[in-house]
């Protein structure tokens, strides 16, 4: 069992570190280091530090590792933390296309748009557009 969650920590730990660091990094190339807290000051003084001597993509690995085994300790994990499965290749520079749902045929389509309940804001809508309609009218009636 400890083993379990030792792995849930890793996963959990390796997550937010990936996605710290990459909000650290952007934060600081918008001009906004000095409002980083310490730890991720310091993570990134050693990350620029690094760029000197290595490839990006070296860095920015060493860099999320030293996060990764620091929130790892935090979150409760035992002894020293694991070392990651290998990522597949990442999409560095691609655009990813976010799937969507197919629509629906036409036919069909305004068929089942007729026969679902409004939602509560547009029945409220509804209801008001037709109390105003309903309104002129009493009062164009009762004027003439």
């Amino acid at each position: 069992m400890p083993s379990n969650s030792n792995t849930s920590i890793a996963r959990k730990a390796r997550t937010k570190a990936e996605a710290d660091f990459a909000t650290w990094l952007m934060m600081a190339k918008l001009g906004g280091f000095d409002d980083l807290p310490p730890n991720a000051q310091s993570f990134l003084t050693t990350y620029r530090t690094r760029l000197e001597a290595m490839s990006e993509t070296e860095a920015t690995a060493l860099a999320v590792r030293e996060v990764y085994r620091a929130y790892y300790s935090e979150m409760g994990g035992v002894g020293d933390a694991p070392e990651p499965k290998a990522r597949s290749a990442t999409t560095e520079g691609k655009v990813v296309r976010l799937q969507t749902r197919p629509k629906p045929a036409p036919g069909l389509s305004a068929a089942r748009h007729s026969m679902r309940p409004l939602n509560p804001k547009s029945l409220g809508a509804l209801l008001i557009f037709a109390s105003m309609v309903a309104l002129i009218a009493a009062y164009r009636f009762l004027t003439q």
